[in-house]
């Protein structure tokens, strides 16, 4: 017989959980130190507890599995509550494991360190930002308790928590059994297939609106499969951008509404029938369209439901559904090609400043010429720069729009794929959890890190720009670089740029910090775009 924490552990790895992102403090030094003796799963421990957080959340995004996070109780989860809230908002399958004190502290009637109002506040405030919890405080009913939210985070692709008392880590305990998967009533799946499939046949411009979902439950493959049998265009919402950079479908581009390309905003925004599978209805999908939606005239399949019109298919997931569509419709032998993507390429190098969109075009000759990297983006100009970059593996915060999600996703990227990411962050976020860079050394990450430093808040200052308070020091971030174990370059013109980034390329085994110096109002044309559609919409402007 194993005991809890061996349970635990391994129930985490069976259902695709590659490695554990955390910090120790001492309500879990228990748990942590049979992490490290069982090595059933490696542990990376980093410096502050939103960048563990971060770095599980993008690593559940990337591998098709679960992403996992152990802190303490108190001060270690509470500092992980705003990450953990992006991860709830954006349907990412992260576990928080939280140690906790003992059950014999619990009887006592003194206060404990690190309690705020009482012992089970912790768990009280992670009820809202998590689908599903458990307090693992009976050895007898553990297994089954690990089961059932394990289950919840795959099925729902949304965090829970788990609350470990430290007295209990090495009491025996069975095994945590199979999950038994969720599925939806045969004849209703079948009913909404058909239904689907009339309405699209009776469409005169369908199409197929793809969304964060898709990813989550590793269905690119089949939907590209299922757009090629229904010959139907693809778009993908700005959240699914990153989609189908390796799976063969008519993929016309990323919908931003007044923010993004027009023909693709003409054909989402035109289409008859959008077949939007695993879409997050939020307003940095639909806040800028020009025009909204039918609902009439959509078909959305998220959250375990299905919408066709006003009908509704409750239980049915993403997956049964693309399972359903398959299954009722032939294979074709060819490809109907995608539209031409036009991203922007050949960076000048002469002494010009540097612009947004001479980053992409940098980066963009990088992948020409070396082959794509994933990227992790932060929230602001640096992920509006992205949209001009070719389509890879990307993850940003883009609904959520939370900062300092972009450095320690990328260190979560690096240990989920072990492939070398690209990252994009600004000053503001840096100061934020750019510290987190510190710990590549100790794990062999050497990230390539492009740091747009406007010395403000740039996005906050484009929607207000008569304000100071958005203005930021210049920190001499490429400086500091050296002692925390990596390279540093500071640049200030394209052919700079274009030197650092080749030279960046060629130097494995360290992170590489590029400082890209731009005058405060250098702004991407897709963020001032997205701003000025944001302003009408909102009447901000007026």
């Amino acid at each position: 017989m194993t005991t809890m924490a061996e349970s635990l552990l391994k129930g985490l790895k069976e259902n695709g959980a590659e490695q554990i992102f955390g910090i120790p403090g001492d309500f879990a030094l228990p748990f942590f130190k049979v992490i490290e003796e069982s090595a059933i799963l490696p542990l990376y421990t980093f410096s502050h507890e939103p960048g563990v957080g971060f770095a599980a959340d993008a690593a559940a995004r990337s591998g098709g599995g679960i992403g996992v996070a152990v802190v303490t109780y108190g001060a270690g989860a509470f500092n992980m509550v705003n990450t953990v809230a992006c991860a709830y908002a954006e349907k990412s399958p992260l576990v928080v494991v939280s140690g906790a004190p003992g059950i014999s502290e619990g009887n006592d009637d003194m206060l404990l360190h690190h309690q705020a109002k009482t012992l089970n506040s912790q768990h009280e405030v992670f009820k809202e930002i998590t689908c599903d919890q458990a307090i693992l405080n009976d050895p007898r009913t553990a297994p089954q308790e690990i089961a059932r939210v394990l289950q919840s985070c795959l099925e729902q692709s949304r965090p829970v928590y788990i609350e470990f008392p430290r007295d209990l880590v090495n009491t025996p305990c069975e095994e945590v059994p199979a999950l038994a998967h969720t599925t939806g009533h045969s004849d209703a799946i079948s009913a909404c297939a058909r239904e689907v499939l009339e309405q699209l046949h009776h469409a005169t411009a369908p199409l197929i609106l793809a969304g964060v979902e898709v990813r989550r439950y590793g269905l690119e493959e089949k939907v590209a499969e299922l757009s090629r049998r229904l010959q139907l265009p693809v778009a993908t919402t700005f959240m699914g951008r990153g989609l189908f950079s390796t799976a063969s479908c008519e993929l016309i581009g990323s919908y931003i509404g007044m923010a993004g390309d027009a023909d693709v905003t003409r054909a989402v925004e035109e289409s008859d029938q959008v077949l939007m599978l695993g879409v997050i209805v939020c307003d940095t999908n639909f806040g800028v369209s020009a025009k909204r939606l039918d609902m009439r005239n959509t078909i959305n399949a998220s959250d375990r439901q299905v919408k066709v019109g006003y009908h509704q298919y409750p239980d049915i997931s993403l997956a049964e559904l693309v399972e359903a569509l398959l299954a009722a419709t032939q294979s074709v032998d060819e490809t109907k090609p995608g539209r031409t993507i036009s991203y922007p390429h050949t960076l000048v190098a002469d002494d010009n400043p540097i612009e947004p969109t001479d980053i992409a075009r940098a980066v963009n000759d990088l992948f020409a010429s070396n082959g794509p990297m994933p990227i992790a983006s932060d929230i602001g100009d640096c992920l509006f720069t992205a949209m001009d970059m070719e389509n890879t593996h990307l993850v940003a915060p883009g609904y959520y729009a939370t900062m300092g999600f972009g450095v320690p996703a990328g260190l979560g990227l690096q240990a989920e794929l072990n492939q070398r990411p690209i990252i994009l962050v600004g000053d503001g976020a840096f100061q934020m959890t750019g510290w987190e860079l510190g710990n590549c050394r100790r794990y062999g990450w050497d990230p390539i890190v492009l740091l747009f430093n406007n010395t403000c808040w740039g996005m906050l200052a484009t929607f207000q720009p008569e304000t100071s308070y958005n203005n930021l020091d210049d920190w001499q971030f490429a400086s500091m670089a050296d002692a925390m174990g990596g390279d540093g370059k500071r640049v200030t013109t394209r052919s700079e740029l274009q030197l650092a980034l080749t030279e960046a390329a060629a130097k494995r085994g360290r992170f590489q910090l590029i400082e890209i110096m731009m005058t405060p109002d250098a702004r991407s044309a897709t963020l001032q775009q997205f701003v000025d559609a944001h302003k009408r919409r909102t009447g901000m402007g007026q």
